[in-house]
């Protein structure tokens, strides 16, 4: 493929999506992740689209946010890799509440073989992967569905979160910095997560790692309320979201890393987790002491050297 050809598919892939990763983009190009940083600096410099933190956004600061069909789609094996993680800390009959998202879906299917559980969600998504499982018991907030990514939310789902309270809330969004948190590009869907976190004593961000250091309209769950971040590896050349990593460690939130996912397979479901320790305080905690990361996957030596050198940066 011509290099005019293949920066044309990028482009056309970033106006359909809003934000795609370097990888991904890659993958459908057929062609390095080299090259196709090339391409997106070529575009950048044009003025067609903006570089950010292992992707590339439609320019003009804030993204905006791309519908269910498109979310799907993008950045896949991380998604799958970060909800298998994700899966590790629900207990066996746990009221736990979850987003909605593609990532909190996929997290949703795995929730399927915990007994006992227990799931409030305004999701249709999540609720769907959960209809069919053996004792667990999904329980539907009220509100107005919101048909772009099959969530129901406003004041009816607001109110029947009042006076709820489960051990923790998995969400996700569209953007996470250290400076402010978990963000999303939609004022409802802002709202209802901010009730979710309400109903919570811990808050579990799902996020992969294209969406560590970008920022949106919304802002859901402040960094000081995050219990834990659930993400994967990010790429060798990423130094920004590394960076970021980092900060939201020194913030006190507790960073658990999906590896071991390399080339785009999947990781494979409840692998046992191996700790990482990384620089950082805990709340609570005088500085220094620290902070554990997860990595999963085959080769985690590997990728507990290559986590803690990130960290260091």
């Amino acid at each position: 493929m011509f290099a005019a050809e293949r920066r044309q598919l990028i482009l056309e892939m970033v106006r359909a999506n809003g934000a795609v990763s370097l990888r991904e983009l890659a993958r459908v190009v057929q062609t390095s992740e080299v090259t196709v940083r090339r391409d997106v600096r070529a575009l950048e410099a044009e003025g067609l689209l903006d570089r950010r933190h292992g992707g590339a956004v439609l320019p003009g600061g804030f993204t905006r946010e791309s519908g269910f069909p498109q979310k799907s789609h993008l950045a896949t094996a991380e998604k799958t890799a970060i909800a298998d993680l994700a899966a590790n800390f629900v207990e066996e009959g746990e009221a736990i509440v979850v987003g909605a998202g593609t990532t909190t879906q996929e997290l949703a299917r795995r929730l399927a073989r915990v007994p006992g559980l227990t799931v409030v969600t305004n999701s249709l998504l999540v609720a769907q992967a959960l209809a069919h499982a053996n004792r667990v018991e999904v329980v539907m907030t009220g509100g107005t569905l919101r048909g772009s990514n099959y969530a129901l939310v406003g004041s009816g789902a607001e109110q029947s979160l009042q006076g709820l309270r489960v051990s923790r809330a998995f969400l996700s969004g569209s953007g996470l910095t250290a400076e402010r948190g978990l963000s999303t590009s939609n004022m409802l869907s802002a709202s209802v997560d901010r009730a979710l976190v309400q109903a919570a004593a811990e808050v579990v961000i799902l996020a992969d790692h294209t969406k560590l250091g970008t920022d949106t309209m919304f802002q859901t769950v402040p960094t000081d309320v995050i219990t834990r971040l659930v993400t994967d590896e990010p790429p060798a050349h990423d130094d920004r979201a590394g960076a970021e990593l980092q900060a939201l460690a020194d913030q006190g939130v507790q960073i658990a890393v999906a590896g071991g996912a390399g080339g785009g397979d999947a990781v494979p479901p409840r692998q046992a987790r191996r700790d990482v320790a990384l620089p950082g305080p805990r709340r609570g905690q005088a500085p220094g002491g620290a902070l554990r990361a997860a990595v999963v996957g085959e080769g985690a030596a590997a990728e507990r050297g290559r986590v803690a050198d990130m960290r260091r940066r």
